[in-house]
């Protein structure tokens, strides 16, 4: 019997320069998409059992226990499609995968506004790139012997330390893009036009808003989708009265994935042709088994810029034109023929000026954005030979920090050596127990955002497909 199978991935992000600043409209953020991804693979569920046919069972077999089936049907009027974790399988907090259950439904209801051809059962594979969560463990193997990529975590997916990548609205942008790939002709979703990436940006903000329970800045759906980029983000009110049409959200749901509301129309500024990086220069991240809870943060932020705006004003002013002359500066370097050894120095003078602006506002704010331990690390790593500067991207914190550095094997292999025994010394209010062991993650800048993969090269998930078929019956 054919099988209709495709897979689709998203890149990861590092908000390099921006972070806080982001949240607002005035302001841009300095964003660049990784090479670490998430692959989502969609295939056909054919199953002779009549319970089974208006279920989707979604995996991500990299963790113990992960596994989610889904019922749902097109509800009456526009309410959309209704997705309910099925009976027989655990509903508590702990095994409920909120990203997933909501993109699903956003997907599918989008697909009902298009279609009325019946939405068939399907397998959803999820599969992430080693590089979106600490490993502890370096014994840890592959699952796919065909590409190696895939590791087997060995641990529940609510057990796992993510290292800040943005694994979340890759999740959901991969997602919610191969649902849309899967059940739609190519006449009505297509990720080959600008069209097609345009209604994904907008219908997996709305997903990956309403599975945060908040409208966020969306740099990392931006990046998702579109890759690298200076990213000003949308007005907040696009997304604020999803939970107020429960009984028109389809129609919601269509108006606002095809921008066709001529009073509210979407704002957001992508500009993927403002960011660019030398051939000879690597963004690298260094991960410290920790991770960060950046919504406390954020609030003590934007508290003490709603408590003093001349003081919060004045310095974000001053990281918004560091921001813009980081840009400036990656795209001047890119299109300058060096008629001798690069010289990096107007780089590393703009971003140390933003880590100086940042350590000042964690200081007036008191949030940690560049935490002691971190400024340790960073002081560390900016000292090897190579390393052209760092900062602790996004929100701040003890997430991954990010690093520019000379591509060259040798300046990889130094770094490497120095943070192999590298220990946290400070004892900043005991912080200093929040840095694990520091690893050099394997990823790099990516310039290109959503990508349509080739199915062969997933051939070991498509054989799982029949023993999906046999445990669905």
């Amino acid at each position: 019997m054919e099988v209709s199978s495709n897979v689709v991935s998203a890149p990861g992000k590092v908000l390099l320069a921006g972070g806080y600043l982001v949240l607002d409209r005035d302001h841009t953020g300095l964003v660049f998409g990784l090479d670490a991804r998430i692959h989502v693979l969609v295939q056909d569920l054919h199953t002779t059992s009549a319970l089974s046919r208006s279920e989707i069972l979604v995996r991500s077999p990299q963790f113990r226990n992960a596994e989610w089936r889904y019922g749902y049907r097109l509800s009456e009027g526009h309410a959309g499609v209704q997705v309910t974790q099925s009976k027989g399988v655990s509903t508590s907090a702990l095994s409920r995968n909120t990203f997933v259950e909501v993109a699903l439904r956003y997907a599918l209801s989008y697909v009902s506004t298009l279609s009325s051809r019946p939405i068939g059962p399907a397998s959803i594979t999820i599969l992430a790139d080693r590089d979106y969560y600490s490993q502890p463990d370096s014994t840890l193997q592959t699952l796919d012997p065909q590409q190696g990529q895939f590791i087997n975590f060995h641990i529940p997916l609510h057990e796992a330390h993510k290292t800040g990548l943005g694994s979340s609205a890759a999740l959901v942008t991969a997602f919610t893009a191969a649902v849309l790939t899967h059940y739609l002709p190519p006449k009505d979703f297509s990720l080959t036009t600008d069209l097609g990436k345009a209604r994904l940006h907008n219908l997996a903000q709305a997903a990956h808003c309403a599975a945060q329970g908040k409208v966020g800045s969306g740099f990392d759906v931006a990046a998702a989708v579109y890759g690298s980029c200076l990213y000003r983000r949308f007005s907040p009110s696009i997304l604020e009265e999803r939970e107020e049409l429960p009984s028109n959200f389809s129609r919601w749901l269509k108006v606002v994935v095809e921008d066709s509301d001529s009073t509210q129309k979407w704002d957001t500024q992508i500009q993927t042709s403002a960011v660019d990086i030398p051939k000879d220069l690597r963004l690298v991240m260094c991960d410290v088994d920790c991770g960060t809870q950046t919504v406390g943060m954020v609030k003590r932020v934007l508290a003490w810029r709603k408590e003093k705006p001349e003081e919060a004003s004045l310095l974000w002013g001053a990281i918004q034109k560091a921001t813009e002359d980081l840009a400036d500066e990656f795209v001047r370097l890119t299109r300058t023929t060096p008629t001798s050894e690069p010289d990096y120095q107007g780089l590393r003078d703009i971003i140390n000026t933003i880590r100086s602006l940042t350590r000042e506002m964690s200081t007036k704010s008191g949030v940690p954005i560049e935490p002691q331990v971190q400024t340790e690390l960073l002081d560390a790593c900016c000292k090897v030979l190579g390393v052209v500067g760092g900062v602790v991207p996004g929100a701040g914190g003890y997430d991954a920090i990010a690093l520019l550095v000379v591509d060259k094997p040798e300046i990889i292999a130094g770094l490497q050596e120095v943070l192999s025994n590298y220990r946290a010394t400070s004892e900043e209010s005991g912080l200093a127990a929040k840095i694990g062991k520091v690893r050099l993650l394997g990823v790099r800048q990516e310039m290109d955002g959503i990508r349509v993969e080739d199915s062969k090269g997933y051939n070991f998930w498509h054989r799982q497909r029949s023993r999906t078929e046999s445990e669905f019956e």
